[in-house]
Order: structure tokens, then C-alpha cells, then sequence
């Protein structure tokens, strides 16, 4: 069933209009329902999410939400990025692309809609190994360490991989130092 809504999120793309417009009644003729979530045309089957539109500046990405778990012998899909664990996305650059990937796009949305029936997940994340930094402050304040037990693996894992991401120690303790005032009132990075 088509949505109103995305109707007029495509018709205000000034980038993707016709490679949205081109994909689109793929997905309804898989069966797949629409409508907006996180502002973008998102792809549902009955409660389960499958895939929604992504507008990048160097293509249009089909993410699928599972893409982890389905098959891929064309090997068309590309992780969203080092971190990504179970999303994967077909990356568009032309309306010809999406013709041509016609049969492939409805292979793995059928499969996308299995995963889902069957209720498969994709497994739990490694360990969160604190970098030095980090694990040095949650060994030495007690109450630091509750807050940030607390947090969410995903809330934890962020946090990690941004302090973790500088290259010098001083700055992965610049880093901790700014947000440690968040993670002990038990928010994440980019809450208010």
C-alpha cells in the first residue's frame, strides 16, 4: 500500500527523485508496505521493518534492515560502515542501475521477508573492551562506572568508539573528560 507521505518525500527530493520513483513500486509489488520513519521512506512487512531509502550525496541506498542475515550471490550489498552489524544496502547511482538490478532487489526483499517471519536476529555484539583511557576511569571511580554500566550497550559501544577513535592519548582523555558529565546522569552523546 502506497503512503501519501512518501509521495511527497519523493517529490521533494532534489537529488534521487527518479531512482526512488524507478525502486519504489518494486518493493510494493514485493508486498512491502510504506511509510516515513526517521524521515525517510521506510519498507514494512506487516510489524517488521525491511529496508528503507537512504539519500547519500554519491548514491541512493536500499538499507536493509537484516541484510546481515540474507543471502547475497550477486554480492550486491555493502556495509553501512566498519561498525555496522546487521544493516547492509544496495547503493544506487542511476535509474538503468535499478532497472537492471530489478530481479535482484525482489530476490532479496523475499528473503528479507523470511528473515523477518522467522524471527531471526542477527547474534549479540562482541564484548565492549574499554579503551585504556576509559577503563583506567571505570576501574578508579565507582560511581562513574555504575553510571556507565547503565547506559546502553549501544549508549557504551558509541561512547568507546568515539574516545577510541582519536589517535593520541591526550585527546581520547579530552574526549572522556567532555562526556563524562553525560554518561553520569545516564545519557548518550547526542541526547539533550
Amino acid at each position: 500500500m502506497t503512503s501519501a507521505d512518501v509521495d511527497a518525500y519523493i517529490s521533494k527530493s532534489k537529488k534521487w527523485r527518479d531512482e526512488m520513483a524507478e525502486l519504489r513500486p518494486i518493493l510494493i509489488d514485493c508486498g512491502l508496505d510504506e511509510t516515513i520513519k526517521w524521515h525517510k521512506p521506510c519498507f514494512f512487512h506487516e510489524a517488521g521493518n525491511i529496508a528503507i531509502f537512504q539519500e547519500m550525496k554519491q548514491h541512493l541506498a536500499l538499507l536493509f534492515f537484516k541484510g546481515a542475515l540474507l543471502d547475497d550471490p550477486n554480492g550486491v550489498l555493502t556495509d553501512q560502515g566498519p561498525n555496522s552489524r546487521s544493516a547492509r544496502r544496495i547503493e544506487f547511482h542511476s535509474v538503468d542501475e535499478v532497472k537492471t538490478l530489478t530481479d535482484t532487489v525482489k530476490q532479496l526483499v523475499a528473503h528479507a521477508v523470511d528473515v523477518e517471519r522467522s524471527g531471526s536476529q542477527v547474534g549479540p555484539p562482541p564484548e565492549l573492551r574499554p579503551v585504556e583511557e576509559l577503563q583506567r576511569r571505570l576501574d578508579s571511580d565507582p560511581i562513574f562506572k555504575q553510571a556507565f554500566d547503565s547506559l546502553t550497550p549501544g549508549r557504551q559501544r558509541e561512547y568507546n568508539m568515539h574516545i577510541s577513535g582519536a589517535k593520541q592519548a591526550a585527546t581520547r582523555l579530552a574526549r572522556l573528560e567532555k562526556f563524562a558529565p553525560k554518561i553520569l546522569v545516564g545519557k548518550g552523546m547526542r541526547d539533550h
